[in-house]
């Protein structure tokens, strides 16, 4: 497994770690991780979906965490970042066409890796603009996934002073005019990280060393900002899962976690859309910067606490 994830002290490989690449409908090689469970009974299988500019070795301790609550972990890159094929010859310039398109590779390593090799049932947890996928994704996971747990879903911006619909249509007109592939926001990654200081993730300085010390050993798994082609692809996503009709169709249960300190999505937009779900609830984790999982214990702790309520088979039996 050395060949397929990169691993450094403070961030070991869980065990009974697993993977390989499997090539999309459209030819594109994705990167995938299976983790097995270190506990018995064995309580079904997690599929981790990662944010934007995020890899599987980011998620290392998430995964530990589930696999000794006796779940296996199934996880892969999205394409265009981490361990996959990037889309666009600059490797640095966050591009995807679609989300369709990560919803179709979600549908493929379901169908190709999870259901004939992990155990059942399965759940979901997805960050970011990986809960937007699972959105997006869900009527083809209703007969397959018991219950999804969604962080800070990337609807909107926070703060935004425009509508996310007027986004979309901005940045559509720039795409007509073949500029889809201008950063919409930051340019390359630094050459310098960023400052612990000023960043807006999460508030915990020893994740945040861990989680930046990955990109600097390892910068081909690293993006720097977002194309206007992603942030237009994302505005669609966001306003394909919040149509009424849409949030009235889901069938899976979820659980959406906003964080309560959140500088990178919308927590009001996540709070409205949980209430606005038939079979979804809501948990605030006040104080909590938009990474929860990579967040401080006090934080994390809550979300575990949240998760082993939800997810059946993890919590006290009583």
């Amino acid at each position: 497994m050395t060949d397929l994830f990169h691993e450094f002290p403070g961030n070991p490989s869980p065990v009974n770690a697993a993977g390989g690449y499997f090539t999309t409908r459209d030819r594109k090689r994705i990167r995938y991780g299976l983790f097995g469970a270190v506990t018995r009974p064995i309580k079904g299988t997690v599929v981790v979906l990662t944010g934007r500019n995020e890899c599987t070795e980011k998620y290392f301790e998430t995964i530990r965490n589930l696999t000794e609550r006796g779940f296996g972990v199934a996880t892969f890159d999205w394409r265009g970042q981490g361990g996959s094929d990037r889309l666009i010859r600059d490797r640095q310039r966050g591009y995807v066409r679609s989300f369709r398109e990560y919803a179709s590779d979600l549908e493929q390593f379901f169908e190709e890796i999870v259901l004939p090799d992990c155990r059942g049932p399965y759940y979901i947890l997805a960050h970011s603009a990986g809960a937007v996928v699972a959105l997006l994704a869900s009527p083809s996971m209703v007969n397959r996934v018991r219950r999804m747990v969604l962080i800070a879903p990337f609807l909107t911006l926070p703060d935004l002073p425009v509508s996310i619909t007027t986004v979309r249509r901005v940045c559509t007109l720039f795409c007509l005019l073949g500029l889809g592939r201008l950063y919409a926001a930051w340019g390359p990654r630094p050459k310098q990280t960023t400052p612990f200081s000023v960043n807006k993730v999460t508030s915990d300085p020893e994740r945040y060393r861990r989680n930046t010390g990955i990109y600097e050993a390892h910068p081909q798994l690293s993006l720097g900002g977002p194309t206007i082609r992603w942030l237009k692809a994302a505005a669609e996503a966001s306003e394909a899962v919040s149509d009424p009709d849409f949030v009235a169709a889901i069938q899976v249960p979820m659980l959406v976690i906003a964080a309560g300190a959140d500088k990178v999505v919308s927590t009001k937009a996540v709070e409205a859309y949980a209430r606005r779900l038939r079979l979804g609830s809501l948990l605030m984790i006040d104080g909590a910067q938009h990474e929860i999982l990579q967040e401080a214990d006090m934080y994390r702790e809550q979300f575990l606490a949240a998760f082993d309520a939800f997810i059946p088979g993890t919590g006290d039996d009583v």
